[in-house]
C-alpha cells in the first residue's frame, strides 16, 4: 500500500482505529486487491498487518477461488476469503449480471451469528456498483446497524451509482489510477481509433456498432461498461484539449460525458439491455464530437 489512499488503511491498520464500514472506488482490479489485503490485515495478529505468518494469515491465505452463483444453485451465494471463518467474499458469479439481493440476505444471515475466531469479522462486497437500488436497501441495514466487530468493505469501480444513504455511512477510500493512460494501452487502440473517427460516422454505422453488444447478458454488459468507461475518458481528453486550445463551447462533450454517466446507471442498477444502452451512448458521443 503506497499511495495516499491506502495509506489510510494501513494507518488504520496500524492505530486499531477501524471504521465499520468502507467504500473502496477506482480500479475495479485494484480496488479488489486492496480490499483483499485490508480484509486480511483486520484479522492478522502479527504487528506488520498483514504478516503473513501468523494463524489468521494462514488461514486467509487464498488458495483455490470458488466461483459463486446469485441464485445458489450452481454454487455458493458467498465464500470465505481462504479458509478463515470469518472472513466474507461476496460477488457476482461469472453468469450473473448483479449482485443479488439473495446474496446480500445470506451475507446478513451469516453476519448474525458469533465469531468463529473469536475476533473480528470482514465481509468484502465486491462488484458493489453491481447492486440494485433494492440490493443497495437491504445492505443498508447492515450499515446502520452493524453487527460489533464488524467491517464491511463495498468495491466499487465508481460510487456514482451508490444510492447517497449507502455512500454517507462508509468511510471512501478513492483510488487513483497510477498505471497507463487507458487510452494509450494497446488493448484499447482499436476501440480508440473508432472513437477518433465517430464525427465521420452515420447512423447505420453508429448501429451496426452497437451491434458488438449483443449476447449473453452478463458478458455484453462487461463489455458495454468497459467501452463507457474508455468513452468517457476519450470525451475529457477532448474537452481538455478544446478547453486548452481556446475554442469555443464545450458543452456538447460535456452534454455526452453526463449521458454516459447515466448510461453507466441504467445498465447496472436496471438491468438494461447493453445493445440498447450502447446505441445511446454511441450517439451521445457523436453528438458531442461534432
Amino acid at each position: 500500500m503506497t499511495d495516499v489512499a491506502t495509506e489510510l488503511l494501513a494507518r488504520s491498520l496500524e492505530s486499531d482505529r477501524i471504521h465499520s464500514a468502507y467504500l473502496i472506488s477506482g480500479t475495479p482490479a485494484k480496488g479488489r486487491e486492496v480490499a483483499l489485503r485490508f480484509a486480511r490485515g483486520l484479522v492478522c495478529q502479527g504487528s506488520e498487518k498483514p504478516c503473513e505468518a501468523c494463524p489468521a494469515c494462514n488461514k486467509s491465505s487464498e488458495r483455490e477461488t470458488i466461483e459463486l452463483d446469485g441464485t445458489g444453485k450452481k454454487g455458493p451465494m458467498l465464500r470465505h476469503v481462504g479458509d478463515h471463518a470469518d472472513l466474507f467474499w461476496v460477488e457476482r458469479g461469472p453468469d450473473d449480471t448483479r449482485v443479488r439481493i439473495a446474496q446480500v440476505r445470506a451475507l446478513q444471515q451469516a453476519l448474525r451469528l458469533r465469531s468463529t475466531e473469536g475476533g473480528r469479522r470482514v465481509a468484502v462486497v465486491a462488484d458493489a456498483e453491481w447492486l440494485n437500488q433494492e440490493s443497495q436497501n437491504a445492505l443498508l441495514h447492515l450499515l446502520e446497524e452493524p453487527p460489533p466487530d464488524t467491517t464491511l468493505v463495498l468495491v466499487a469501480a465508481t460510487s456514482a451509482g451508490m444510492l447517497a444513504t449507502v455512500r454517507s455511512r462508509c468511510q471512501r477510500v478513492v483510488l487513483r489510477p497510477t498505471d497507463l493512460d487507458p487510452l494509450t494501452d494497446d488493448a484499447n487502440a482499436e476501440l480508440v481509433a473508432r472513437l477518433d473517427a465517430i464525427t465521420g460516422a452515420d447512423v447505420p454505422e453508429l448501429l451496426d456498432w452497437a451491434e458488438d453488444f449483443r449476447g449473453a447478458r452478463a458478458d455484453a454488459a462487461d463489455r458495454a461498461l468497459h467501452f463507457l468507461e474508455i468513452a468517457t475518458c476519450w470525451l475529457r481528453k477532448r474537452i481538455e484539449s478544446e478547453l486548452n486550445q481556446g475554442v469555443g463551447s464545450v458543452r456538447r462533450p460535456l452534454d455526452a460525458c453526463r449521458t454516459l454517466s447515466l448510461c453507466r446507471k441504467t445498465l447496472v442498477q436496471r438491468n438494461a439491455n447493453p445493445q440498447m444502452v450502447a446505441e445511446r451512448a454511441l450517439f451521445a458521443i457523436a453528438q458531442g464530437a461534432r
